[in-house]
């Protein structure tokens, strides 16, 4: 594994190359470069590889400890401040060895190991939610410019019919105030189109946010999900907001089994070298130390009770993080069956009525039975109903997308 000073430069670098690679993105192409180069996924990786780094270490033994000092000085008497007159007086040197109970290592690394569970299901939520977030605003981005395109195509429509306007007024068989009309119609199309660009724009930065590039655009066709209620909730075992929870929950097993171990007595082995004067011969010494939880009651249970409420809340916490997303996946495949079936409404009635009246008043205008008023709102009714169709392809879009993306994603 390389230093971290290693790693730093390396994704620094790694995300300046993706912003190099400016231009268009397809709809897979924007989830994937989400899922490599967002800042909130490398952050996310680099956790999981200090958990990683961390982990070996919690099982350990403790450092060994150096000890050194001065037994026996005589302070009174006959010999007092006399170190080589005692045959006691020694200068000594050891080493102290910590033995924690096996179970309490054991513990310790188990929640070392769980830390390491849990980063790694944090990362896979921050990678999820950067894939999302690309997914939808690739979407409006693209849905933006299909608006934006449709409200040109209605303009462009009635191109005929401003050209035809002077010499209807000349003949007398359009009103002056007519114009006056049109005028208004294309401030209100001028208006719309605002809107349109700055939702396009929206659209364009938060895509550039997830993927790094200010220049990202969409391009080609949005991705035609198909979505299978059974076989999404089938795969919800695989989201990352329920394996953080279980390995949460790993993490309150393990802490429960180091706080039990307390209760269990460590060892300690000391040896010890005692240098003395060279008339009396040094001395070599060894012990063992063993502590005692006499009182267990008032220091381990304690702590042992509230391990045991801690892993209660664990478990309570994982099967509210499955009720919610059981809820979530219903409630969204709902929303998803009633926006098909509107966009089926807008693309089998409401649009093809829309262009219906605006062809009908069109003829009527040209045969002099209607004005330009019963014109211009004929299309603008086209204009509002063309719109509306894409928007609801859109709400579609992002519904499938969000399934797709949240309750399929892969298991890691």
């Amino acid at each position: 594994m390389p230093p971290l000073k290693w790693l730093c430069p390396l994704i620094i670098g790694g995300a300046a190359a993706a912003s190099a690679h400016a231009g268009p993105l397809t709809f897979d192409e924007a989830v994937a470069r989400a899922d490599q180069s967002a800042p909130a996924v490398q952050a996310a990786n680099l956790r999981v590889r200090a958990a990683l780094a961390a982990a070996p270490a919690a099982g350990q033994l403790p450092d060994p400890r150096l000890s050194f000092g001065l037994e026996n000085a005589p302070v009174s008497g006959p010999m007092a401040g006399r170190m080589n007159a005692d045959e006691m007086t020694m200068a000594r040197v050891g080493v102290m060895q910590e033995l924690p109970n096996r179970a309490k290592r054991q513990a310790r690394s188990a929640v070392a190991q769980a830390g390491v569970g849990a980063a790694q299901a944090s990362r896979d939520q921050e990678a999820l939610e950067a894939r999302l977030g690309a997914a939808l605003a690739w979407l409006d981005l693209h849905y933006a410019r299909r608006r934006l395109s449709a409200l040109a195509d209605v303009e462009a429509s009635l191109e005929p019919l401003w050209k035809t306007l002077p010499a209807r007024l000349a003949a007398g068989s359009a009103r002056p105030g007519e114009t006056v009309e049109a005028d208004q119609w294309r401030a209100e199309l001028a208006d719309q189109r605002s809107e349109l660009r700055a939702a396009e724009a929206r659209a364009r930065a938060e895509l550039a946010r997830w993927v790094g590039d200010p220049a990202a655009e969409a391009e080609g066709p949005p991705p035609a999900f198909a979505i299978d209620g059974a076989a999404l909730a089938a795969g919800m075992e695989r989201h990352p907001a329920l394996r953080e929870a279980a390995a949460e929950r790993v993490r309150a097993e393990a802490e429960l089994a180091a706080a039990r171990a307390d209760k269990r007595p460590d060892w300690a082995v000391e040896a010890a070298y005692q240098r003395r004067d060279p008339a009396f011969g040094d001395m070599v010494s060894v012990g063992v130390t063993v502590s005692l939880p006499l009182f267990a009651k008032r220091r381990q249970d304690p702590v042992v009770a509230g391990r045991v409420s801690d892993l209660a809340a664990a478990r309570a916490q994982t099967e509210a993080a499955r009720l919610e997303l059981e809820a979530r996946l219903k409630s969204e495949l709902a929303d998803y069956d009633a926006r098909r079936e509107r966009l089926g409404r807008a693309r089998e009635a409401l649009l093809p009525l829309a262009r219906k009246r605006a062809d009908l008043e069109v003829a009527s205008y040209a045969a002099g039975s209607t004005g330009l008023a019963e014109v211009l709102m004929a299309f603008d009714s086209l204009a509002d109903a063309k719109l509306d169709e894409i928007a609801r392809e859109a709400e579609l879009a992002r519904v499938a997308a969000r399934l797709a993306l949240t309750y399929g994603t892969p298991a890691p």
